[in-house]
């Protein structure tokens, strides 16, 4: 018995089940002498149901996943070669696909024995985007082990900015249109096996600056 395979087998039961298994997991760790392992299953953490239907969808759906996957290089590419005609293609084809596997997902909870509302749709909707966005947050989703939805910021900066000066001003004179935001690199979670169990952080934001002796007259 190792971490991988406890934690595999505890995040792909049922929500309810949850506890008692892993307190089961966590006293068989203790009884045979690992008590490294037993402290490291009883830190696992149940999953939210959000995360825990994106869970599921990644097991059920496994062919979804890869499709998923792929489209998320491809969209990363484009942005890396600001590619407009390109991302104008793919973000229409990762509005659909992502609504499509928000709706499959909400059913695979249903089929399950528990039917979820469209505040958890829309959470796993938004882990999606992460997936797409950033590869950290598509290696934690295809392990099937979140404890808590991913969330996706809107934009991928540099792109953004860079395509925005390629567009031609409008007649006129006038300002050009802003780039419509992309979902992009995500927020709000540990990287690691097992995302989303340690604390939020913030990140890049710059100290304050110090200020020196006041001089004088």
């Amino acid at each position: 018995m190792d971490l991988d395979a406890v934690a595999d087998e505890l995040y792909g039961l049922r929500p309810e089940e949850f506890v008692a298994a892993r307190d089961r997991r966590t006293r068989d760790a203790r009884a045979a002498g690992d008590q490294g392992l037993a402290k490291a299953v009883g830190a696992l953490r149940r999953p939210s149901r959000a995360a825990w239907v994106s869970n599921l969808l990644v097991r059920r759906q496994p062919e979804e996943v890869r499709s998923l996957l792929a489209l998320g290089e491809e969209l990363r590419r484009a942005h890396r070669e600001l590619d407009g005609a390109r991302l104008r293609r793919l973000a229409s084809r990762q509005n659909e696909v992502i609504g499509a596997l928000g709706r499959q997902a909400r059913q695979l909870a249903a089929q399950a024995g528990h039917p979820v509302g469209e505040d958890v749709q829309r959470a796993v909707e938004e882990t999606l985007h992460a997936v797409l966005a950033d590869p950290g947050a598509a290696r934690d989703w295809a392990a099937g082990r979140l404890v808590r939805p991913l969330s996706a910021t809107t934009g991928f900066p540099a792109a953004d900015e860079a395509l925005l000066r390629r567009r031609p001003a409008p007649p006129g004179g006038g300002r050009t249109a802003e780039a419509r935001p992309v979902r992009g690199p995500y927020a709000g979670r540990s990287r690691g096996p097992y995302a989303g169990q340690g604390p939020r952080t913030r990140r890049g934001t710059p100290p304050a600056p110090r200020r020196g002796p006041r001089a004088g007259p």
